[in-house]
């Protein structure tokens, strides 16, 4: 007996599992399963309260316009709403509710009908409210999943913060990177023109051409390959600028190539500051012959690059040049305070919130001595 009860729930189970895997594709079979689903469900309710001989107030039916709200595409929700609105008006007409209240209820009723219906139609997937949303929510974590940098070897590390603009864990600035052969690492921190969800479906889109690029094209040619993608791209917005940098994990030696990006900065250990790099270019999407002067240098130990969006630096009440000498100044104070380490977070942490996606990557080479004792030791010789 038990054996045979096993057996049902396993199927009853499996049945389940393969009717949302249905839903989840959005087929016309699937919603049209869905639809005589809650249908029945409308029907059998409005069935129990003649038998029963029990009053049905509107509001359930407001739980069923909700779950088909959030289930069906447009054409199964608008015979949703033809069913529901038939039987509230069915069901409210057997009441003895009085007549202002019936009339009341069912106005508001009817609006809500109109609303869901007006939401759905506008819906420019085509896909019910909670599967547009399990769609947007895949797409956002591939695009963090591209932003993620591959193991380091010892002796090199890397860190990345991003805080979005208003909140949405959907943003415009992104990170690709890739690591070959174990020695040689590049990575290309990006920042399309746009804000928060309304350029992320672009920034998903620029991110994947990148991703397939980077690590297969010298770095000029890589910059070039991404400018000529936005250019071909419909919208007058598709501008983004870049940089990227490619690292011998081996001898430290670098270089560095921006297209219309704040300049990187390079942590010195003897100078104990930032300094800028002088990689300069044109930003992305903007003309047919771009032209990119990359930088050289090489990281040695116990020095770091950072790497940030013009969110960080840029605010109301004050200017490019005067955002980057902050930076620097806070930058450093950071690595006095507690080293690298969490370099990225602290440091995003001070900036103003603003109406600009803000990223920040840190690629460091491990000091043969922590920077917090360098720190110490500079400070007791009078530094």
């Amino acid at each position: 007996m038990s054996n045979a009860l096993g057996t049902v729930v396993r199927g009853l189970a499996s049945y389940v599992r393969q009717r949302i895997d249905g839903w989840r594709t959005g087929s016309r079979a699937s919603q049209t399963f869905l639809l005589v689903v809650l249908v029945a469900m409308v029907g059998l309710t409005a069935l129990l309260g003649v038998l029963l001989e029990v009053i049905i107030p509107v509001a359930m039916w407001f739980l069923f316009l909700m779950v088909g709200t959030m289930l069906l595409r447009f054409v199964p929700l608008l015979v949703l709403a033809v069913v529901l609105a038939g039987v509230a008006v069915w069901t409210s007409m057997q009441s003895d509710f009085a007549t202002p209240t019936r009339e009341s209820a069912l106005v508001i009723f009817a609006l809500a009908l109109m609303l869901a219906i007006y939401q759905s139609s506008r819906q420019r997937s085509g896909l019910p409210m909670a599967l547009s949303e399990a769609v947007l929510t895949q797409l956002r974590d591939r695009l963090q999943r591209q932003g993620v940098v591959p193991p380091l070897p010892d002796g090199w590390r890397s860190q990345s913060a991003t805080i979005t603009a208003n909140g949405p864990s959907y943003a415009g600035d992104f990170l690709v990177a890739d690591l070959r052969e174990g020695r040689w690492l590049e990575m290309a921190l990006v920042d399309v023109c746009g804000k928060g969800t309304a350029v992320g479906p672009q920034a998903l889109q620029f991110a994947g051409a990148l991703g397939g690029l980077i690590g297969a094209l010298p770095p000029a040619e890589l910059m070039a390959a991404a400018n000529a993608f936005l250019l071909r791209q419909e919208s007058e917005e598709s501008l983004a600028t870049a940089v990227h940098i490619k690292v011998d994990l081996v001898t430290g030696d670098y270089t560095i190539t921006s297209a219309g990006h704040p300049p990187a900065l390079h942590w010195h250990l003897g100078h104990r500051g930032w300094s800028i790099d002088n990689a300069r270019g044109m930003a992305l999407g903007v003309i047919d012959e771009a032209e990119f002067t990359p930088s050289k240098g090489r990281l040695h130990p116990g020095e770091a690059l950072m790497f940030y969006t013009d969110g960080v630096i840029e605010s109301a009440d004050r200017d490019l040049d005067e955002g980057i000498d902050w930076l620097r100044q806070v930058a450093l104070q950071a690595v006095d305070a507690r080293g690298f380490t969490g370099l990225p977070k602290r440091v995003l942490k001070k900036v103003s919130r603003g109406d600009d996606d803000r990223a920040m990557l840190v690629l460091e080479r491990m000091p043969l001595t922590s920077p917090e004792r360098d720190s110490e030791r500079h400070r007791g010789l009078g530094h």
